[in-house]
């Protein structure tokens, strides 16, 4: 049989993201169900970005401005930089795969930390470049290694910070010991997703700080803590070299209208950004002290999420909170196998899990009846 595909496209696993409530209601004919998959806002979008999407529906028969004018500009003056070190994309998801197909050749190294958000290994597979992955080590980024690992002839590197599925992030000096220890050929891609959760740590790196460096290139999003995950919008920030040949492999019309315009108004709410940063706080501190009494082990997170140490098959138990109507990740596919991610919900989410948990817990601890 005749093959079409590139060889490198049989070694990408599929990115599996978290189930989708309608398709739990849907499977096991649950009226109410709970996600605390996939680290989304958890009580909603902000209120001026749907006035905006409101606003702007009439106008939806028309391609939106490619060049993402308003929103760029917007985004230079809440930043501080000037427009030509941003480039929108369609989540900062895309501003990776972006950087991988403008400056990652067939056969080029990219390193990449394990375990890690999955996008960049993906992203690097696909264009068939060599990866090297670097333990983690006490569930936090190996920078030493890391930049060991790059030596003098990798082309990119990865680093999330905080990072996604732990939560940790990486510290001020060690950033800057390793964007000092890396050359100038390598290109580090610093994913900042999680960044207003992060922000107020006293040692967390500001990625936009060190934007003179001419090897960076700085990514976060709107689907976090501005409540956007389903319009899909993030942002590349870097020199104007890079940012010029992200843009030359950038789709036309790659940001809808209604994000580009939900994304502007979002900027200016910062009640709502204020209300989102205390509600994650408190409800996380609340998991984490819960889920502690329960005698379970978590990793301090700096984002909207809790990695948590079940000590109990990952799958099993979150085909058991399935059934009664909470979604959360399991950690298998990242090599954890007693693990499960979990995002800070409302109170009402939280005490459902919670719930959920104990009784789920208990069941696959119980021993098997005797036949």
């Amino acid at each position: 049989m005749k093959r079409y595909h590139r060889e490198c496209i049989e070694r990408v696993k599929p990115y599996v993201p978290g189930k989708p409530i309608e398709e739990v209601q849907r499977e096991l004919e649950l009226n109410e169900v709970v996600k605390l998959a996939s680290n989304e806002h958890p009580i909603g979008p902000s209120p001026k970005a749907l006035r905006a999407i409101r606003e702007n529906l009439g106008t939806i028969n028309r391609y939106p401005d490619s060049s993402c004018y308003y929103l760029k500009k917007a985004l230079a003056k809440h930043l501080s930089v000037k427009e030509e070190n941003l480039l929108i994309g369609n989540g900062s998801d895309e501003t990776i795969t972006l950087a991988v197909k403008a400056f990652v050749n067939e056969g080029d190294e990219v390193v990449i930390a394990t375990p890690t958000f999955l996008i960049y290994e993906i992203a690097a597979q696909v264009a068939n470049a060599m990866i090297r992955l670097v333990p983690m080590r006490d569930l936090r980024y190996d920078l030493k290694a890391m930049a060991a690992a790059a030596g003098k002839a990798a082309k990119m590197v990865f680093i999330a910070n905080p990072d996604n599925p732990t939560g940790t992030y990486v510290r001020r000096a060690e950033l800057e010991e390793f964007l000092d220890a890396v050359g100038p050929h390598t290109i580090v891609f610093l994913d900042e997703a999680y960044f207003e959760f992060a922000k107020d740590l006293g040692d967390y790196p500001d990625g936009l700080a060190y934007l003179g460096r001419p090897n960076l290139i700085v990514a976060r999003t709107f689907s976090k803590a501005y409540g956007l995950a389903g319009l899909r919008v993030g942002y590349a920030a870097s020199t104007p070299e890079l940012i010029g040949y992200l843009d030359r492999v950038r789709e036309p019309f790659n940001v809808n209208m209604l994000a580009q315009v939900a994304a502007r108004a979002a900027l200016d709410d910062r009640k709502f950004l204020k209300a989102t940063l205390a509600h994650v706080k408190k409800e996380k501190a609340y998991l984490a002290a819960s889920l502690g009494a329960m005698g379970l082990e978590c990793v301090e997170s700096a984002t909207n999420f809790i990695l948590v140490n079940v000590r109990v098959d990952c799958r099993a138990l979150f085909e058991r909170l399935l059934r009664e109507g909470v979604i959360v990740r399991d950690m298998q596919v990242w090599g954890f196998d007693t693990y499960i991610r979990v995002t800070a919900g409302t109170r009402a989410e939280n005490r459902k899990f919670l719930g959920a948990l104990e009784k789920a817990l208990r069941a696959i601890r119980a021993p098997k009846e005797k036949p």
